[in-house]
């Protein structure tokens, strides 16, 4: 079963150059898909099929005829393991600098049209993405001994000082040196980004925690009778703006309602059930205005007063 692999992608290479796979044109290729050894003329080992450019990207599937013996060896090794980066051989049609194609790292123009003439299987590429090109007629091998003739960009300069410019700064910000490399910069944004995960994740249980303190909070202070149950909404929504510890000082702070009844067995004689959070005397039950006239005469006054504007006398 034959395996796709990548022929080309936007990546930055090994000499600081990208092929853009917008601008790349494959439809000669397709129609003469030769499929090379270390790209030498006269070395084919295959075909590539299925050609595809998609997702900024050109793949392929490999088909080894096995013709000869390197063509055998390669598809061993290929299944294997020990061969596995293919190499793309392109003639460059166009080159630019605009900033809109270049990339941090960059050093020479972008290839922003190009023509594929021949796939390779090779074995160490410059990079994961390694290119052969040619560029008026001259082969530029992108291998690891290769040389590249493109030109650098004339502003690369100002280029790479405003990125060294940027990780200094960035560096300072994370507490490195400013002559860290991006490799530390990058493991060191990665260290906060975790503990940013894991200050999250403890602020999340912190506030599960707290609101179960608060909900238990208002459920006692309603079983004391310091609030009425038709409340609770509202003190849980008081405790998650002053936090639990307020609001148990804010309802220590609470009298407890308590019952007529309860007052008067402190003195040894238990009474009908009146409660002391009365306003006026017309809230007072009809049949326990004599009972309130008799034992709790103060009390009677009071709200005789409230609810008729003079004094009452007994």
């Amino acid at each position: 079963m034959s395996k796709r692999v990548r022929i080309s992608n936007n990546s930055l290479n090994s000499y600081g150059t990208r092929v853009l796979t917008a601008g790349m044109n494959v439809e000669q290729y397709c129609r003469n898909p030769v499929l090379l050894y270390m790209h030498e003329r006269g070395n084919v080992i295959g075909y590539v099929k299925d050609v595809k450019v998609e997702n900024d990207e050109v793949t392929g599937e490999l088909v080894f005829d096995e013709a000869t013996e390197l063509s055998k060896r390669c598809k061993r090794q290929f299944e294997f393991g020990s061969l596995k980066m293919v190499s793309a051989g392109l003639d460059i049609i166009e080159l630019s600098e605009d900033s809109k194609y270049l990339v941090a790292g960059q050093t020479s123009p972008t290839i922003t049209k190009s023509k594929l003439f021949e796939v390779s299987v090779v074995d160490i590429g410059a990079n994961d993405d390694a290119l052969v090109l040619k560029k008026d007629g001259k082969r530029i091998t992108l291998g690891r001994d290769g040389e590249c003739p493109l030109p650098e960009l004339t502003n690369n300069k100002p280029l790479k000082q405003e990125h060294q410019m940027e990780s200094k700064a960035i560096a300072l910000q994370l507490g490195l040196p400013e002559t860290a490399t991006d490799a530390e910069i990058a493991e060191k944004l990665g260290e906060f980004k975790l503990a940013k995960e894991e200050n999250a994740k403890l602020q999340k249980e912190k506030a599960v925690l707290t609101l179960a303190s608060i909900t238990s909070l208002v459920e006692k202070a309603i079983g004391e009778k310091r609030i009425g149950a038709d409340k609770k909404d509202e003190f849980v929504s008081l405790g998650k703006e002053i936090g639990a510890e307020k609001l148990s000082s804010v309802f220590a702070a609470m009298s407890p309602q308590v019952k007529l009844s309860t007052i008067l067995g402190q003195h040894g004689t238990a009474k009908p059930e009146i409660t002391v959070t009365y306003s006026k005397l017309s809230e007072v039950p009809g049949d326990k205005l004599a009972e309130m006239r008799e034992q709790q005469p103060d009390e009677y006054k009071r709200l005789y007063k409230a609810e008729y504007g003079m004094e009452c006398e007994i």
